[in-house]
């Protein structure tokens, strides 16, 4: 168990902030780390060529390990939604098939998806929860011989009920349909084995639970579709780039893996360091750890918000990380805005309050949280 982590963030003492699935704090250090990045734009003449590869390759590597993949499955890509386009473009659909999603799945997983079977044939199917229902049978009841793709979270954002990412894995191959995973929601805040899972894409916004800046992310890419075409034609992924000076010779051939799906600048002076700072403290922490936590604080704190009379599912259905409770029905009123007048910060997602802390968190800030919804509702 991971003791509390405030101490590692610039945290107010009377803010509870219960909000990592909308966006976590940075800590001290990755903002430090962000500054002194943002400070070599300012001197130019101290930037040498291998600035522009050696951090892009430790965020590359570190990122793997976390992951279990080499780091030639990782590309460098700046939000969940250019990683969901780059897979969607390397993919097809076809008249007569189809792609599982699920129902109210997050916007960027979804509109890809609709672009390309309006383009290439198809039908988007949305599989929707049921109460008596495990959500993962549920999806493996639509991955039939006539899905061509499967484009799942690891947990839904609004409440978050869980996958169970091998067996639908294990079934898309079977009938030799595509995975494509958001994990946005979930990695760095659950061990996930991609070597296991073995997906065709998976995409990683780091802002949530990789607590690393905004515009920083992760691509997961097999290697059956290495060969595949980028969203961009940038230079820095070609064969023979650290040669400045060679640039004008243009070639078609790219560095082996999955460096030709970087973004354009991926060399951010400012944000990869940073992204590097948080990824050395994930490391030192342990991902699994780090669930091991929450899933115990978690735990607690939902079996006190369901004697509250909040409705909230079980840990079997649940990414241990996240809470999604339900205000009973009698309940009238805005209990965001009567959290956030106390400094208590969570959010609402499909009518379900979504309570997601993290390491920073303490059992102060879980009796706070109590004690008002237990005033107001």
């Amino acid at each position: 168990m991971i003791p509390c982590q405030r101490s590692l963030f610039s945290i107010p003492s009377d803010v509870v902030y219960l909000n990592t699935a909308y966006m976590s704090p940075l800590m001290t250090s990755v903002v430090d780390a962000i500054n002194y990045g943002a400070k070599l734009k300012a001197t130019p003449w101290d930037i040498t060529i291998s600035d522009f590869f050696e951090n892009s390759e430790l965020a590359r590597n570190l990122f793997a390990d976390i992951v279990n993949v080499s780091s030639k499955n990782i590309a460098l890509v700046p939000s969940a939604s250019y990683g969901l386009e780059t897979a969607a473009k390397n993919l097809r659909v076809g008249n007569g098939r189809s792609v599982v999603i699920l129902e109210n799945q997050f916007p960027s997983h979804v509109y890809p998806w609709q672009r390309l079977v309006k383009e290439t044939g198809g039908k988007l199917i949305k599989v929707k929860e049921k109460q008596d229902r495990n959500l993962t049978e549920l999806v493996l009841e639509f991955i039939d011989e006539k899905c061509a793709i499967v484009a799942v979270p690891n947990v839904l954002w609004t409440k978050g009920l869980i996958l169970d990412l091998i067996l639908i894995s294990q079934r898309c191959k079977e009938v030799g349909a595509a995975l494509v995973l958001d994990l946005t929601q979930s990695l760095g805040a659950m061990n996930t084995d991609l070597g296991k899972i073995d997906p065709d894409f998976a995409v990683i916004a780091a802002y949530k639970w990789m607590m690393s800046p905004y515009s920083t992310g992760y691509l997961y890419v097999n290697e059956r579709h290495w060969n595949g075409e980028p969203l961009e034609g940038n230079w820095i992924s070609r064969q023979d780039g650290k040669n400045f000076s060679n640039l004008i010779n243009y070639t078609d051939h790219y560095e082996d893996g999955a460096v030709r799906f970087d973004v354009g600048e991926r060399a951010n002076f400012a944000l990869l360091p940073g992204a590097i700072k948080a990824l050395k403290q994930i490391e030192e922490w342990g991902v699994k750890n780090i669930e091991a936590t929450l899933r115990k604080n978690n735990s607690t704190l939902a079996a006190r918000l369901c004697s509250l009379g909040l409705s909230v599912p079980s840990e079997c259905s649940r990414g241990p990380h996240f809470i999604g409770a339900k205000l009973p029905t009698t309940f009238k009123g805005d209990i965001l805005d009567v959290l956030s007048r106390k400094k208590i910060y969570v959010s609402e997602r499909g009518g379900v309050l979504r309570i997601t802390p993290h390491l920073w968190n303490s059992a102060t800030d879980f009796d706070r949280l109590i004690d008002v919804l237990s005033k107001h509702i």
